[in-house]
């Protein structure tokens, strides 16, 4: 297990944007994501990267609003979050996967951050 710590979460009105930053420890990871629970819902998906070949993959309600990045000099994964909706309201986990099944699903995921909150009202 490698320790994951998101930052960047916040309050938001409505059409506004947050960017959320993991750092992770160096390791040869394969994948990296973010996910999200909203209150009273399951744990989803949002988005993952891999490291190899930079592959994204996007949950569809946040298609052409959120962007998944990684900085690899400085160990860091980023989700640009705009346009945000009352909907995207959730706590937010980054968490990385050392399998390499592409892409990879929640139960893939190693290991997870503690979360960071974003609130978005209308």
């Amino acid at each position: 297990l490698v320790r994951l710590v998101e930052s960047g979460g916040g309050s938001v009105q409505a059409g506004g944007s947050l960017r959320l930053s993991c750092q992770l420890p160096r390791d040869f990871y394969s994948s990296l994501g973010w996910f999200r629970r909203a209150p009273g819902k399951e744990r989803e998906r949002v988005a993952v990267i891999s490291t190899a070949g930079a592959q994204t993959v996007y949950a569809d309600s946040v298609k052409g609003r959120f962007t998944i990045s990684r900085d690899a000099v400085d160990i860091t994964l980023y989700l640009q979050m705009n346009n945000l909706e009352p909907d995207d309201t959730a706590m937010y986990y980054c968490a990385v996967a050392y399998g390499e099944k592409w892409p990879p699903g929640m139960a893939d995921f190693d290991s997870w951050g503690q979360g960071t909150q974003v609130t978005v009202s209308s």
